[in-house]
């Protein structure tokens, strides 16, 4: 029995395999470029591109549990939909599959709309999956740590509505949590959709003044112009990209991030633990700098 991690090689991918092998499954790692690979040992490699169908299918053989994660690209859709297909072939019937929490909400925002697709996919063909919905990775604000301590603001536009923003290494232990429970259950289980959050609910003035308590100086929140947020991801990302971002942001703007009701003390009870929390995000990122 083996459980195959597509995304091996992110932040992510790889954290969700060294959870597995801590727990002593077979694992199998999708990679485009093997000798760029570095895993624990026992992970077997596989080099497959999801729009390579010969190559998928040969890493999909003797697969029982597949986690499916796939990159922001112009053709994320696709690929998504091509490997839950082949995996379908291969009779894979153990699925956790990592989506976005309001995905059925932010149905302007590209990358958004194609995840939403693909859940539509698994529960209209009937496949036995998790649909992880994570909220903003708090990861994601290390681009910006450099602003904020350099110039005193933050500049992520998350407004007043706020963000149950999750550390992506909750997220991470999570999807191994559940892959484990689906590999080793004696049947495929059903559908099952949940929503990955943090411990508290941020407004942008929320983690401005967090910042301003861990750096010991005032930092403001800067947030809100959506066009000024497009133009300078502009100057690092493909213009399509930048796009697609400034869309989540004018939606975290009208609609936010918000947990369910229950939703973070199902996520305490699985892990066990309190969730990590912004706070000791931005702790360790002004340690570190």
């Amino acid at each position: 029995m083996t459980i195959l991690i597509t995304g091996a090689t992110g932040n992510i991918g790889s954290q969700v395999i060294q959870h597995l092998v801590d727990h002593g499954a077979d694992v199998r790692a999708l990679v485009r470029d093997p000798s760029k690979a570095n895993f624990p040992a026992g992970v077997a490699v596989a080099k497959g591109d999801f729009l390579d169908i010969d190559s998928m299918r040969a890493a999909f053989d003797g697969v029982s549990t597949l986690f499916l994660l796939n990159a922001v690209v112009p053709d994320e859709f696709t690929q998504a939909l091509i490997a839950l297909n082949v995996a379908r072939s291969a009779g894979i019937d153990r699925i956790v599959y990592l989506s976005v929490i309001h995905a059925d909400v932010y149905v302007n925002v590209p990358h958004f709309a194609g995840k939403f697709a693909v859940e539509r996919m698994i529960e209209q063909m009937g496949m036995a999956a998790t649909i992880l919905r994570p909220a903003y990775f708090i990861q994601n604000d290390m681009t910006i740590k450099d602003v904020v301590a350099g110039h005193g603001v933050y500049p992520m536009p998350v407004g007043d509505k706020g963000l149950a923003m999750i550390d992506v290494r909750d997220i991470a232990e999570i999807a191994a949590l559940e892959l484990m429970r689906r590999e080793q259950a004696a049947q495929p289980l059903p559908l099952t959709r949940i929503n990955l959050v943090g411990p508290e609910t941020l407004a942008g003035t929320d983690i401005a003044a967090i910042w301003s308590d861990v750096l010991g100086r005032p930092i403001n929140y800067g947030g809100g112009d959506t066009a000024a947020f497009e133009q300078n991801l502009k100057q690092f990302m493909p213009a399509w990209m930048a796009y697609d971002m400034r869309m989540m942001g004018e939606r975290f703007l009208t609609n936010g991030m918000l947990p369910e009701g229950g939703d973070v003390e199902r996520l305490t009870t699985l892990l066990g633990r309190p969730l990590r929390s912004y706070r000791a995000f931005a702790s360790e990122a002004a340690a570190s700098a």
